[in-house]
């Protein structure tokens, strides 16, 4: 088979399957089990599969069974990099960017270079690595409690260039950590128990239960980070952290009760109350 034609079959069968975009999925796809880029996919419509045949079919097997694209190509790509993801770590999102830009233009207001970082619940290490880069001069650490979460961070920071500049501790959260940080950022856990089984199942079934399960009301984790957010604050250090939806005004609360700051909100390109912020001493 053809490419053009093995793209429009994949973009049929998508769509038949009720997964949209189709089109999008099909073409990333092709392109990573082809190891083409879209000019070529687009240039070449009758250079035939070849070899890449069985690969494009088990592609769109997986996709089929609702696996994210992202998870069978094996990278996503979030802010300004691309990030190696797998089993052990969520599959960044692009409404977590909103949490970088709040953390930038908190720095931006306070110019300096010697930034101390630090992001609870790395993850892959996408928020970490993003806010090194765009802060030349900043030093971050990462921490997660899943081991193999540590092994990807830690991949993808040195593949980046950033491994000296962000090392990655294995712990629960702030057990094993020292103040002081500048920044303290995290995207937790915040899905209620009892809706993760409603979730989408390119998320249920694919994402780890470790980085969804915000316990019964979806707060477990800010209860933990909020007050040990207190002895690893500098003075007049940002906490910013990612909720859900319909969590702000809750997370709010524990904020201002901990450190009777002032709390701002910053919305998601769809309009969602997607990061709570607060600067304690300021």
């Amino acid at each position: 088979m053809a490419r053009g034609a093995a793209r429009r079959s994949l973009v049929r069968a998508l769509a038949k399957g009720g997964i949209e975009p189709a089109q999008i999925d099909a073409r990333v796809l092709l392109c990573a089990a082809l190891g083409i880029d879209h000019a070529d996919l687009v240039s070449n419509p009758d250079c035939p599969l070849g070899l890449g045949a069985a690969l494009v079919a088990s592609f769109a097997a997986r996709r089929l069974k609702r696996e994210p694209v992202s998870r069978i190509i094996g990278h996503r790509d979030f802010w300004r990099a691309r990030f190696k993801i797998g089993p052990a770590v969520l599959d960044p999102r692009r409404a977590t960017e909103t949490l970088i830009e709040a953390v930038l233009d908190h720095v931006a207001r306070s110019p300096r270079e010697n930034w101390r970082i630090l992001d609870l619940g790395t993850g892959s290490g996408a928020i970490l690595c993003s806010l090194l880069q765009s802060l030349p001069g900043s030093f971050g650490a990462g921490v997660d409690i899943s081991p193999g979460a540590c092994v990807i961070a830690r991949d993808n920071l040195a593949a980046l260039g950033l491994a000296r500049r962000g090392p990655i501790v294995c712990c629960d959260w702030t057990r094993a950590l020292r103040g002081p940080f500048d920044v303290v950022v995290s995207n937790p856990p915040y899905v209620l128990r009892g809706e993760i089984a409603r979730l989408a199942p390119e998320v249920r079934d694919h994402d780890p239960r470790l980085a969804l399960d915000g316990g019964e009301d979806g707060l477990a984790a800010y209860r933990e980070i909020i007050p040990a957010s207190r002895d690893l604050l500098a003075l007049g250090g940002l906490i910013a952290l990612e909720v859900g939806a319909g969590q702000h005004e809750a997370v709010e609360s524990l904020l201002t009760g901990e450190f009777s700051a002032p709390v701002k909100v910053r919305l998601d390109l769809d309009g969602c109350r997607r990061v709570v912020l607060a600067c304690p001493g300021q």
